[in-house]
């Protein structure tokens, strides 16, 4: 069941949801979601550094992407065909009975701009700031600006409560994550692979 407007508010001010800073209500509360705003932190490729990415073999996510902060009235130009990662203002907790789901603003995705490539979901019991896949498939550059709406939220309520929520294992890689922190995918790489079974 996704919660309402109604809900949202009662789950944020009993601090069932946590949101910090608060959000206004007034302007980021929508019927069903609550919007969030786009940080000033951004992560790029080093597309001239690095002909490929071997996903079997580990590499650190800060030596293929470096860090591009925008001023507070600056903008960050997405260039059609790049990929970019961001993190919303916000940062958001989740407790072990609500799952959290990202959106892209319809507005932004006339334009081009995909907010999330993939994996909306986040888990009971997230903690963090949200990080997105921005990335532009039109053919306009678009210029984007830290502190506007960039995405929304949806909570959905679980059955019951988690057993093991997020966070709670070594392998949840990105617990607590405050920036735009690159893919984490080669701590996996010495994993046994499971054998293709088809």
């Amino acid at each position: 069941m996704i919660l309402s407007d109604v809900d949202i508010r009662r789950y944020i001010e009993s601090g069932l949801i946590k949101i910090e800073p608060a959000l206004d209500l007034e302007t980021q509360l929508g019927p069903c979601s609550v919007d969030l705003r786009l940080g000033s932190e951004f992560k790029v490729f080093e597309y001239s550094r690095w002909p490929y990415i071997d996903v079997r073999q580990p590499f650190d996510p800060e030596e293929i992407m470096r860090t591009v902060v925008v001023p507070e009235d600056g903008v960050f130009i997405m260039q059609p065909g790049e990929l970019v990662l961001a993190t919303t203002i916000e940062s958001i907790t989740l407790p072990n009975n609500l799952l959290g789901r990202l959106e892209g603003r319809s507005s932004l995705g006339r334009l081009g701009i995909i907010v999330h490539g993939t994996a909306p979901r986040f888990d009971p019991g997230w903690s963090g700031r949200a990080v997105m896949e921005l990335g532009n498939i039109g053919r306009i550059p678009v210029g984007l600006r830290p502190g506007m709406r960039i995405c929304s939220m949806t909570f959905e309520e679980l059955s019951s409560p988690a057993e093991r929520p997020y966070g709670s294992r070594p392998n949840h890689k990105y617990a607590g994550q405050q920036g735009p922190l690159g893919s984490l995918l080669s701590m996996e790489a010495n994993e046994p692979q499971t054998p293709d079974r088809r």
